[in-house]
C-alpha cells in the first residue's frame, strides 16, 4: 500500500494578492486590506510589512502614514477573493488528481500517487497558479497534513526555498534542524492556548514536541494532541477528505456601519444574509430544517443595554429554497424587533443540514407538494445560474432591497473583476 503524500498549497497574503491582480500598477507597491466596515488591518503585502504595519491595527491609525508612503488601501473585497479563490482551486485540480479545499487561500491536494515527481509537481502548482491566476503560492509537501503544513510554512519564511519545500528532500539532520527553529505554537493543530501550556512544561520547538512520549502526551492533553504529535513524526493520522461532511450550521452576519433599529434595515440584513446561506446549501446540494435569526446591540458601548433579540423556527420541511428561508427570517424579525432597541449586528444560523431529498415526509397531498417543489428548484437554479453569469446581485428578492441602511461601511471597495459585467477590466 503507497505511503500517504500531501501538498498543502496556501496564497501568499492572499487577499493582498487579488488586489495587485488586476492592477499591475500596484506590483511592488504597499496593498492593505481592512476588514469589515474598514475597521482595521487584515492583509498586508510583504511591502506593507516592511513599513512596520502591523495585522489588527485600527485603520484611523495608519491614514496618515499610508497616504505619505504611498500605501493602497482597500476595503474587503470576498466576491473577487472568492473568485479568484475558486480559481486557484481549480488550477491546482490540473495538476493533482484529487484536492481539499482547507479555507479561501489555502487547500491540501493528495499526491500519494506521483511521489517521485512530488517535488516537481510542487514547483509546477506554484508556476501554473502564477502564470493562470496571478496568485503567488507556497507549497509544502510531507508524509502527513502536519508536516505539510510545516513545510508550507518555512517556504514562506526562507525565500531560498524558493516557494516550494519537500519534507522528505531533506536528510534527517535538516529535519531536526527545522523542527528546532519552529516555535511550538506554530505547529499546526496547537496554537497559543495549548502552546502555553507545553512552554510551561519545557516544550518550545517543534523538536522538543516530537520527542514527547505519546503516552504523557495523551494523558495531558487528550488524543487529539497525540494525534499531532504521530502526525509530526510522520505517521499519517488525518485522511484526505476529498468530500467534505455535512456542516452542522451555516452560519452568515455581519454588523452594520451605523446602529439601527429601523425594522427595513433589519429585514434586509436578514433577507440578505439568508439569500447568501441559502445558495451556499444549494451549492452543497444540502437542505437546512431550522433557522434562527439573531440581532445584537453594541458590545463595545457597555454604557448602554445590551440586548440579544434572536428566535429560532423549524421549517415544515428540509429546504434551500432562499424564498422560504427568506420569509420565515422575516417572519422572526418581525417578532423579536423592538423600537428603540439600537442594533449594531445581525445574522442568521440554518440548522438540520441534511443532503437534499432528505426529512420529507409522504402522504396523501406529497403530489401537490412534490411538483411545488420541482418548479422552486428550476427557479433557484434559474437565479444561480444568472449570478454565475452576470454576477451577484443581478437578480434578488424584494427583501433585500428594503432599505440601504444596514450595509456595511465599504468606501475604498475595488472593483468585482470576474464576477460583475460592468467590473470587467477594458484593455485599450
Amino acid at each position: 500500500m503507497p505511503r500517504d503524500l500531501f501538498a498543502l498549497v496556501d496564497g501568499n497574503t492572499f487577499y493582498a494578492s487579488c488586489e495587485k491582480v488586476f492592477r499591475p500598477d500596484l506590483a511592488h507597491a504597499p496593498v492593505v486590506v481592512l476588514s469589515n466596515n474598514d475597521g482595521c488591518v487584515v492583509t498586508r503585502s510583504q511591502e506593507a510589512k516592511r513599513l512596520g504595519i502591523r495585522r489588527g491595527t485600527p485603520f484611523f491609525k495608519i491614514k496618515e502614514m499610508a497616504r505619505s508612503e504611498g500605501v493602497a488601501v482597500f476595503s474587503s473585497n470576498y466576491e473577487l477573493y472568492q473568485s479568484l479563490s475558486n480559481r486557484m482551486m481549480g488550477t491546482i485540480a490540473t495538476l493533482c488528481p484529487r484536492i481539499e479545499p482547507y479555507s479561501i487561500d489555502e487547500c491540501f491536494a493528495d499526491l500519494t500517487s506521483l511521489d517521485e515527481q512530488a517535488s516537481d509537481i510542487g514547483r509546477m502548482i506554484r508556476s501554473r497558479v502564477r502564470q493562470w491566476v496571478g496568485i503567488s503560492v507556497c507549497v509544502g509537501i510531507g508524509p502527513t497534513k502536519t508536516l505539510a503544513k510545516l513545510a508550507n510554512h518555512l517556504a514562506k519564511d526562507y525565500p531560498a526555498l524558493g516557494g516550494v519545500l519537500n519534507w522528505d528532500d531533506l536528510a534527517p539532520g535538516r529535519q531536526q534542524k527545522a523542527l528546532s527553529i519552529v516555535p511550538v505554537g506554530e505547529i499546526w493543530g496547537i496554537g497559543g492556548r495549548i502552546g502555553e501550556r507545553l512552554r510551561a512544561e519545557g516544550v518550545s520547538t517543534a523538536l522538543d514536541f516530537a520527542r514527547l512520549e505519546s503516552r504523557w502526551v495523551r494523558s495531558r492533553f487528550g488524543v487529539t494532541l497525540e494525534r499531532t504529535l504521530r502526525e509530526i513524526n510522520g505517521v499519517s493520522c488525518l485522511p484526505f477528505e476529498a468530500e467534505k461532511p455535512l456542516p452542522a450550521t451555516i452560519c452568515r452576519s455581519r454588523s452594520f456601519a451605523a446602529e439601527t433599529d429601523d425594522v427595513n434595515a433589519l429585514l434586509t440584513a436578514a433577507s440578505v444574509h439568508t439569500a447568501e446561506a441559502a445558495k451556499k446549501l444549494r451549492q452543497g446540494r444540502q437542505c437546512a430544517s431550522r433557522i434562527t435569526v439573531f440581532l445584537l446591540t453594541n458590545r463595545f458601548k457597555p454604557e448602554q443595554p445590551q440586548w440579544t433579540l434572536t428566535d429560532s423556527l423549524p421549517l415544515a420541511e428540509p429546504t434551500n429554497d432562499s424564498l422560504e428561508l427568506i420569509r420565515t427570517a422575516c417572519d422572526i424579525v418581525r417578532s423579536v424587533h423592538r423600537p428603540g432597541v439600537f442594533i449594531k449586528k445581525a445574522g442568521i444560523i440554518l440548522e438540520g443540514i441534511v443532503p437534499e431529498g432528505e426529512g420529507i415526509e409522504r402522504d396523501l397531498f406529497s403530489a401537490d407538494r412534490d411538483l411545488r417543489r420541482a418548479r422552486r428548484s428550476r427557479l433557484m437554479a434559474t437565479l444561480d445560474k444568472l449570478e454565475e453569469r452576470f454576477g451577484a446581485g443581478v437578480v434578488a428578492t424584494a427583501g433585500t432591497h428594503l432599505s440601504e441602511g444596514w450595509k456595511m461601511r465599504r468606501d475604498l471597495l475595488s472593483p468585482c473583476y470576474t464576477t460583475r459585467i460592468e467590473d470587467v477590466a477594458v484593455v485599450h
